[in-house]
């Protein structure tokens, strides 16, 4: 079974492209046993929608200055 950082790594690398089948199945059976990594994969779709509400996006130019 994969470790909540594996599962971590996983999820966050979901939002931007196709997991394999086994990965996906691997993430599944871990949401299944692991409360605190379910609350983390809920948080990160709540941010990836609250993103993509954002009005106008983000500035390249405030990026670059931090």
């Amino acid at each position: 079974m994969l470790s909540c950082k594996d599962t971590s790594e996983l999820v966050s690398r979901s939002m931007d492209e196709e997991l394999s089948w086994r990965e996906r199945m691997a993430v599944r059976l871990h949401l299944l046993v692991c409360g605190a990594c379910r609350h983390f994969t809920a948080q990160m779709a709540f941010l990836r929608r609250a993103a993509r509400r954002y009005p106008g996006g983000v500035d390249r130019r405030d990026q670059e200055s931090r």
